[in-house]
């Protein structure tokens, strides 16, 4: 049977007091949007309706072309929202999906079990419901004698006995496609806020006979929805959580849960340790084997295997096999770092690719630039790639020397297995195997220290 979604996104989120459209806000890195349009891919959906409203060109330029769209002009209830889909899919025949942009905590697994529930007994729709201790401020799923879904009140219309009730609506749901836009076209919107209740399309199935089920969740954390800051902050809180224990049941060791930050696309390797205090952020790859923190920033890096990483700061960047960096290295985009490659601490790299068993041990900047194989760079040593107009490029080959406190003014070029004495400027291209030296010739002044003192101390007391 083919299966169809509409992801509703249109509303302001006013609650949210942002500039940012509310579906756009992140959950562990991503936006409320971007997790519920993955969620629905992943249980096959063949098209993916997204409604839009405010901020419409922004969620679409996020999204791109993973959905199809249609703009909701005036907000006018969800059931008005889900309509707005009917000259895409009014004709279509199968299951659809109806689900809220700002859920980010609905699983695929929850969402394929609702699926096949609503198929497998050939329902016209399907609510996915859960069990709250405390349901107040929720509408409450009342079901007849044979468990079917009787309709869905709301806490303010509620009797005493319905109040009692602790199964809710989550705001989830799959219908059969063809009863979902015939029942919309009997909507009404004869309530207190003059809206078109998406809710309402249960009562005219059931009052047509038509059989309507309720699928439980067993994580109660997938009914949130998100419409403040509050509600922003517990769906953060789910997802770190969830999202740490996938990668400990997949053999990542992390020391603190609690303290350890993971994005939701990032992969990590078996055998890997995570220290706390790390943050490991967008589309970041980790090898097996590697060592992460305490305290690094990651983002959107790739590490290799048995790599170190310990208090750095990483942001699109490549680390090599069994390398080491930091503690305190920053490497900035476009820095790419080979297999058996150091570097210490204090050591910034931006753009530039350091290859095999090369060290950039301490103090170091290294822009713009590319190192050799089995290269070392002595502590306080730099690439001037910067000359207040143009950056330009340095190009170290395999087996050079470079001292510390070496400035190398690109653009330049040091040869094979040169050597460069520290302290030295370098501001022409050195051969290979040749020796450059770019510094004064010491001169020592005898006396002149005592003398410079005695001048400052005379200088002081006339002043006094």
């Amino acid at each position: 049977m083919k299966r169809m979604a509409i992801v509703l996104a249109a509303g302001q989120g006013k609650r949210m007091k942002s500039k940012l459209y509310k579906v756009l806000h992140p959950v562990c890195g991503k936006p409320m949007v971007g997790h519920v349009l993955d969620t629905v891919q992943q249980v096959n959906s063949e098209r993916v309706i997204v409604i839009v409203g405010h901020g419409a060109e922004t969620v679409k330029s996020y999204l791109g072309d993973a959905a199809e769209y249609v703009l909701q002009e005036q907000q006018l209830g969800t059931g008005h929202a889900v309509k707005q889909a009917s000259p895409l899919l009014g004709n279509e025949v199968g299951s659809t999906i109806v689900i809220c942009g700002d859920t980010p905590l609905v699983t695929p697994e929850t969402l394929e079990g609702l699926v096949k529930l609503h198929e497998s007994q050939h329902a016209a729709a399907t609510v996915l419901t859960a069990l709250m201790d405390n349901p107040k401020g929720y509408g409450r799923v009342i079901r007849g004698e044979d468990g079917n879904v009787l309709r869905i009140v709301e806490q303010k219309d509620c009797t005493l006995e319905e109040d009692a009730v602790h199964e809710i609506n989550t705001g989830t749901y799959c219908f059969d496609n063809a009863k979902l836009f015939a029942a919309l076209e009997k909507v009404t919107n004869q309530n207190a806020q003059q809206e078109y209740y998406l809710t309402d399309v249960i009562g005219i199935l059931v009052n047509a006979n038509d059989t309507v089920l309720g699928y439980v969740t067993n994580d109660v954390a997938e009914s949130i929805g998100v419409n403040d800051r509050l509600a922003l902050s517990e769906a953060e809180q789910f997802m770190r959580e969830r999202i740490a224990k996938r990668h400990m049941l997949n053999g990542v060791t992390i020391i603190d849960p609690s303290s350890t930050v993971i994005g939701a696309d990032v992969t990590i390797g078996s055998d890997t340790i995570l220290y706390p205090g790390t943050m490991i952020k967008g589309s970041t790859v980790i090898g097996e084997e590697c060592v992460i923190g305490p305290n690094s920033d990651i983002n959107s890096s790739i590490i290799s295997n048995n790599a170190i990483v310990k208090h750095s700061v990483l942001d699109h960047a490549e680390v090599g096999q069994r390398t080491t960096v930091g503690p305190f290295a920053y490497l900035r985009p476009g820095s790419i770092l080979g297999e058996d490659v150091k570097i210490g601490d204090f050591v910034e790299v931006k753009n530039a690719t350091i290859n095999n068993g090369s060290k950039v041990s301490h103090l170091s900047y290294i822009g713009d630039a590319t190192v050799g194989k089995n290269v070392n760079v002595g502590c306080g040593a730099i690439t001037v790639n910067y000359d207040g107009y143009n950056k330009s490029v340095t190009e170290i080959e395999d087996d050079a020397f470079i001292g510390s406190n070496v400035n190398l003014i690109a653009p330049v070029k040091v040869g094979k297995g040169a050597f460069i004495v520290a302290g030295s400027t370098i501001t022409h291209s050195v051969g290979e195997n040749e020796m450059a030296i770019g510094r004064e010739r010491q001169v020592n002044k005898p006396g002149y220290a005592e003398k410079i003192r005695n001048q400052a101390i005379a200088k002081k007391n006339k002043q006094l």
